[in-house]
């Protein structure tokens, strides 16, 4: 089973791990040593056999309900038992198809999520454009959902090295007319982009990578606000919240059709399913805007 396939690659990796139920579904609760502290990570391996969209849709609601469940049970229990660790132990989902097509990748992101990766604090990095062609090929390698429509691409260079170690890829601006309020009161052009991908190479954490980033392309772009999606399946948002963005809800899950064989994903509406083809419907994002207006807005 895909739970157990998971529980021992954990295992295998050295990272001190055990099998959970929580609402019917099987957790693998990996615990691990992080900067003096015991840390813990939830991972819900998802193993994708529904035939129909309406039998996806059934078990995402049933695997969202789940992952909500266990969220709320482990605030309650640190609000009862102060933990050592920092915030609220992640809560990971991992779709059999993702795992299937991108096994290197995924095990490194994993083992990333486990603290077992390369450490890179952005302070070591500096920040510059790079061509379309380079974010692509690093998307690709590195990316959940690989290279995306963009129009400017930054790189994250470790100054020692020169290796690129993270890259981000935003779009063009989208502009409107917005009302300014107060005594200059009138219309004015927002300059609105969306920052489409960020990643780090899939066995490295580059603490403050994201700011580091961000920094450069609003210092280069000098945007009116910075809109972006957090795939909750792999985030709860925190680190864009930490960066100043404000959560502005939620986006609809998607449903996807699964080839058997290559375990491409393809979003349904993009076409009929193939005979055999599989289904699963993930479990949405949120969106996120960081607003940077330089004068007050109705």
């Amino acid at each position: 089973m895909f739970l157990e396939e998971i529980y021992g690659f954990i295992r295998d990796n050295s990272v001190s791990c055990r099998i959970i139920s929580c609402e019917g579904l099987g957790f693998v609760e990996a615990e691990f040593p992080l900067s003096g502290q015991t840390r813990h990570v939830f991972i819900l391996p998802v193993r994708i056999d529904a035939v129909s969209p309406e039998e996806a849709s059934l078990d995402a609601r049933k695997r969202i309900a789940a992952v909500q469940h266990l969220k709320q049970h482990l605030k309650d229990h640190l609000k009862e038992s102060p933990s050592p660790e920092t915030g609220i132990p992640e809560v990971i989902t991992l779709a059999e198809d993702r795992w299937r097509r991108s096994r290197e990748m995924y095990g490194k992101r994993l083992l990333s999520h486990l603290g077992i990766c390369n450490g890179i604090f952005a302070r070591n990095c500096e920040a510059r454009k790079i061509d379309r062609m380079t974010a692509d090929a690093f998307m690709n390698a590195n990316h959940a959902y690989g290279a995306a429509t963009c129009r400017h691409c930054y790189g994250l260079f470790e100054k020692k090295s020169g290796t690129m170690v993270a890259a981000a890829a935003f779009s063009n601006a989208r502009r409107w007319r917005k009302k300014i309020a107060g005594e200059d009161a009138g219309w004015a052009e927002i300059r609105s982009f969306e920052w489409v991908r960020y990643a780090s190479l899939a066995e490295t954490r580059v603490a403050g990578g994201m700011g580091k980033v961000l920094n450069r392309f609003v210092k280069d772009l000098s945007p009116d606000d910075v809109m972006s999606y957090a795939d909750t399946e792999w985030s709860g948002g925190a680190v864009y919240e930490k960066l100043g963005f404000e959560a502005e809800g939620l986006r609809q899950p998607v449903m996807f059709r699964i080839n058997r064989e290559s375990w491409e994903r393809i979003p349904l509406n993009r076409g009929p399913a193939a005979p055999g083809d599989l289904f699963y419907e993930n479990s949405g994002s949120i969106k996120y805007r960081l607003k940077l207006f330089r004068f007050p807005v109705l």
